[in-house]
């Protein structure tokens, strides 16, 4: 397999995490999008959204994270990352629908971009901007891990699910922006929980071959 990546990416990083949660080897290919290497036509030719993450695998080219993971999950399925029952299943998807559509795409890198440079708006309107909807957003996803049953050690249950992979690549965007965190202590919780396991520190940004600081 070959996983065309980005390491400030936040989406690559959930494939990042998903493939070292089943332990699957891969090839790391490096699209640097602050250098627009994305824009490129030869990764046209790989990916025709320009997007990372873009997970091949043999013939089979999948874009999006979240089909690039449950692609995964179905083709090794060990361990689950979306397990139990069909509504176990659903709340997980759920949780990671709350980060990876409500809140990820307000703060992405082309976003970003738009408003700096077409719209004219301000470092500090941006990082405002940016700082409001991911504060929001967790406030949901903490409403929801501190009152549903579900929750244990991980966002669903005592084993790291796909709404844990998509959930720590977010924090990590919320740290680097200075967001406000201390509304969110069940968030915080499952985060810590997450980056105590190996997996989770491989994947990290820092841990990548193309990291810059």
């Amino acid at each position: 397999m070959e996983l065309y990546s980005y390491f400030r990416s936040s989406a690559a990083f959930r494939v990042r995490i998903a493939l070292a949660l089943k332990g699957l080897a891969h090839d790391y290919r490096a699209v640097h999008l602050a250098r627009n290497e994305h824009l490129a036509a030869a990764y046209g030719a790989v990916s025709s959204a320009r997007l990372v993450p873009q997970l091949i695998d043999g013939e089979a080219s999948i874009s999006q994270s979240l089909a690039i993971i449950e692609y995964l999950d179905e083709v090794h399925p060990q361990p689950p990352l979306l397990p139990g029952t069909a509504l176990d299943r659903a709340r997980i998807r759920s949780l990671a629908l709350d980060i990876a559509c409500e809140i990820h795409p307000l703060n992405n890198l082309r976003v970003l971009r738009y408003l700096v440079r077409e719209l004219q708006v301000g470092e500090v309107a941006k990082n405002t901007w940016y700082r409001h909807w991911v504060e929001q957003g967790l406030g949901v996803v903490e409403q929801r891990l501190a009152q549903e049953p579900g929750t244990g050690r991980y966002c669903h249950g005592e084993s790291p699910t796909l709404a844990d992979c998509v959930l720590v690549p977010q924090i990590f965007n919320a740290q680097r922006f200075d967001c406000r965190l201390d509304h969110v202590p069940t968030v915080m919780r499952v985060f810590e929980a997450c980056m105590a396991e190996p997996a989770f520190q491989r994947a990290q940004p820092s841990a990548c071959p193309d990291f810059e600081p």
